[in-house]
């Protein structure tokens, strides 16, 4: 059995001792589980799901504390320190993550936050982070279909719109012109999948595609306006803003939603607004 650096793993108990309870690491041979992370009432024989990092003597040890991060994946993390040989990050746990000044795209700075990427350098062993974001993000061909959900981490902010990471593997964007929402890098939101261009971009809408997300709309709206004495003087003139603010949906899906509702006769347009038939 090999252990996973950076990662969870499912480690048997093997022994007590002051300081803690030794787990069955293979050919890593035993690791320890620090007293503080020691889980009431636990005993040899007893398995148990742990992050393994090394230590600041860079042995591998033991946490049941959830990191912010694993490896390979990306987070958006604040800086905890800085010293002469780079910056050290907040993820959660009693070691700080250290990214060198070469994986720096600027210095940076304490108490800001970070797009980074968390891998395990190959030639010291040990888990670091890169904010050269772009040089960890895969190069296959993305096999998504259109309207597909997927999850995304806001990156940075474009001429174009924001570029976000997709399923911690991919690059997409999403456009200014389609984004209804405040977006900021380190966001975690759901997105659905527009086109994957030839380029193996990803372009992205936060909002479902289509006749779906329209009718799902439709029945969210007919509720709104059941839930308000059935009444919303929202409607196809009011702001973009305001429907956005109410509803968290463009103002064309709105539209849309309303004429779906007008045609199956569940309500009246009137100049003040919309009311149920």
């Amino acid at each position: 059995m090999n252990v996973k650096l950076g990662k969870y793993n499912q480690l048997e108990v093997v022994k007590e001792v002051d300081f803690g309870v030794y787990l069955d690491g293979g050919d890593d041979g035993e690791i320890l589980l620090p007293t503080r992370y020691v889980p009431e009432d636990c005993k040899p024989g007893d398995v148990l799901n742990v992050f393994l990092y090394l230590d600041n003597e860079e042995r591998l040890i033991a946490t049941t504390l959830q990191p912010l991060v694993q490896v390979d994946e990306f987070a958006c993390l604040e800086v905890a320190w800085v010293n002469e040989f780079g910056a050290f990050l907040n993820w959660g746990l009693m070691k700080d993550l250290f990214v060198p000044f070469r994986e720096q795209k600027m210095k940076m700075q304490k108490g800001r936050k970070y797009i980074i990427h968390a891998h395990i350098d190959e030639d010291s062993y040990r888990i670091m982070a890169s904010a050269k974001v772009e040089h960890y993000l895969s190069k296959e061909h993305p096999d998504y279909r259109l309207g597909q959900e997927v999850d995304i981490l806001i990156w940075q902010k474009t001429d174009l719109g924001f570029k976000a990471i997709v399923e911690n593997k991919f690059s997409g964007l999403l456009y200014d012109n389609e984004i209804f929402q405040p977006l900021e890098a380190g966001m975690r939101l759901k997105a659905y999948v527009k086109q994957v261009r030839e380029d193996g971009k990803i372009d992205l809408v936060l909002q479902k595609l289509g006749a779906k997300k329209v009718d799902d709309f439709s029945e969210v709206l007919l509720q709104y306006i059941k839930d308000h004495e059935g009444f919303t003087p929202l409607n196809d003139k009011s702001a973009a803003e305001d429907i956005y603010d109410a509803f968290g949906v463009s103002k064309k899906t709105f539209k849309k939603a309303v004429g779906d509702l007008y045609k199956k006769r569940l309500v009246v347009l009137e100049a003040e607004g919309i009311r149920l038939t």
